[in-house]
């Protein structure tokens, strides 16, 4: 697969636990040929936990994307005026992300930077990673779903025992996700089973 020359704004949203995930995925998007506009919002940018300081992690990206990651509203809002991406991914996409995507809320880079990017009719990837997802963000995921321009990295019950409302996106399937939706389809099946 390739993404020779591809422009993919890579958005990392606060599922801390899935950082890796995400930057194992970032890696592959870069190797394919991918020109990644690293993006984090507030939290991503400026929380420290036990899955790396907010420092690493923002080093850890810019050094990927080998550019600096956008980390303010200002930075985030030319995405779609200067048209700098073919395609948005949004990976974590936790259900607070979600839930401002679908009400239309810009206050953070990373949903500035969907918003910006949206004006142009072009692609945006969610790659969900919440622990509420079949309880009280579902209706936000749905509502997504259904809209023009939106595409889901299929996902599946991460712990159905312990947290049977969890669902984390299949991290290793963004590239085939974003190939899909560059030719505007949804990658299927959606609901994975583990």
């Amino acid at each position: 697969m390739s993404l020779d020359g591809i422009r993919i704004g890579f958005c990392m949203t606060g599922s801390f636990c899935t950082f890796e995930k995400a930057f194992a995925a970032a890696e592959r998007l870069v190797q394919q040929g991918a020109k990644l506009v690293p993006i984090m919002s507030f939290n991503a940018a400026s929380i420290s936990t036990r899955f790396g300081t907010a420092e690493e992690n923002i080093k850890r990206l810019e050094t990927i994307a080998g550019r600096k990651v956008i980390r303010t509203i200002e930075e985030a809002e030319p995405i779609g005026p200067k048209k700098m991406c073919d395609i948005m991914v949004v990976a974590p996409c936790t259900s607070n992300t979600a839930a401002k995507l679908a009400l239309g809320l810009t206050d953070t880079p990373a949903t500035m930077a969907v918003k910006s990017h949206l004006r142009n009719a072009r692609p945006v990837v969610i790659a969900i990673s919440t622990n509420d997802a079949l309880a009280g963000c579902a209706k936000n995921i749905g509502y997504l779903q259904n809209l023009r321009n939106y595409y889901f990295v299929p996902y599946a019950q991460d712990n159905c025992e312990k947290k049977p409302n969890s669902i984390v996106a299949e991290f290793e399937l963004i590239p085939e996700t974003i190939q899909s939706a560059l030719e505007g389809i949804q990658l299927q099946p959606i609901i994975r089973v583990k």
